[in-house]
């Protein structure tokens, strides 16, 4: 079962994984779980609370004020922060007017197309056609998941038929290099690393090997940051100028993994790095059960950058595209 994760040496970093092996699914179990049910059920937190909440709420009887605040409680406890909260509700209060509602039985399908409007528009599958080596810088903090998601992805790059190649750029953490080099020795990616602390000079040698070897796809991986380390900020932007020195407009995405289960946080985040970086495309990891989901539309509402990917779990599969509907469904169905 899930052998990227079980073969040793090799292992998530601790601070990467809310999951224990034991309490895992099985593969069998797995592969008898739609998309779609496994995401239904990795929000099962966000679910359960919405879900017992809003059933009581939208249960029947007159559209009021009561209802409104009472509504607006529940989103901002599901993480939807108070900026998103606000507009949703205006959007939902429009729609009632308009739409001429005036049984809270109703307000369910105006909360759902509200929400569909505010995360539709993030929805943007990652295009790597355009560009050969496709430079796919990852940024975050440490613990954020950028380890375990670059084994992710490369995998799936791998099963669209697309050579990779990975950049150890975390060359402050010794355990980080070692897992890729694990990785690629087992998958055949080859690994540019070193020792030296020079993340810039491991940029560049790995995309003149990815050009010289006609390599698809490079994943870089960067040494985890916080939003309030501005020097080191400023550091890690240096080493995206390095890129396009290596390669005119490298990287070609600057994805930025943020861990689901930080809430608010994720939105000063994503405000910091995409100031410092330039952020095209998010990763929202680690919703595993114990998230709430609702970060989404906080982000959304902050910083509308496309949400490539959501990770729901330890398996190597269970980094997927996002669709705002699946995801909304699972919310609040």
């Amino acid at each position: 079962m899930f052998d990227f994760f079980k073969k040793k040496p090799f292992q998530p970093e601790h601070e990467e994984t809310t999951e224990q092996v034991d309490t895992a699914l099985t593969e069998a179990q797995v592969a008898a779980q739609s998309w779609s049910e496994r995401l239904k059920q990795s929000l099962s937190k966000t679910r359960k609370q919405l879900g017992n909440q809003l059933a009581s709420l939208f249960g029947g009887g007159k559209i009021d004020a009561e209802v409104y605040e009472e509504l607006e409680t529940i989103l901002i406890t599901s993480d939807v922060g108070v900026n998103a909260t606000k507009n949703l509700l205006a959007d939902i209060k429009n729609r009632v007017k308009v739409q001429s509602l005036d049984d809270t039985v109703q307000l369910k399908a105006a909360l759902k197309e509200a929400m569909s409007d505010l995360l539709t528009p993030l929805q943007k599958p990652l295009d790597t056609s355009g560009q050969k080596p496709f430079v796919i810088m990852l940024a975050g903090v440490n613990g954020a998941g950028k380890t375990t998601s670059i084994g992710k992805l490369a995998h799936a790059f791998q099963a669209e038929g697309k050579s990779v190649l990975i950049a150890a750029g975390d060359t402050f953490r010794a355990a980080a290099r070692e897992q890729l080099q694990i990785w690629g020795e087992r998958n055949n990616v080859h690994v540019v690393s070193q020792t030296s602390g020079d993340a810039a000079a491991v940029m560049f040698d790995a995309i003149n090997s990815a050009k010289a070897k006609n390599i698809d796809i490079v994943l870089a991986d960067t040494a985890g940051r916080l939003p309030t380390q501005m020097h080191l900020m400023d550091e890690i932007a240096k080493v995206k100028r390095v890129m396009d020195k290596a390669l005119p407009g490298a990287p070609h995405e600057v994805l930025l993994v943020l861990d689901a289960n930080t809430g608010q946080n994720a939105v000063t985040q994503v405000k910091t790095f995409d100031d410092a970086l330039g952020v095209t495309g998010l990763v929202l990891s680690k919703l595993d059960g114990t998230a709430k989901g609702g970060v989404i539309a906080a982000i959304a509402e902050a910083r509308p950058i496309p949400i490539r990917y959501i990770g729901i779990g330890e398996g190597i599969d269970d980094l997927r595209p996002f669709i705002a509907a699946d995801f909304i469904d699972a919310m609040i169905d």
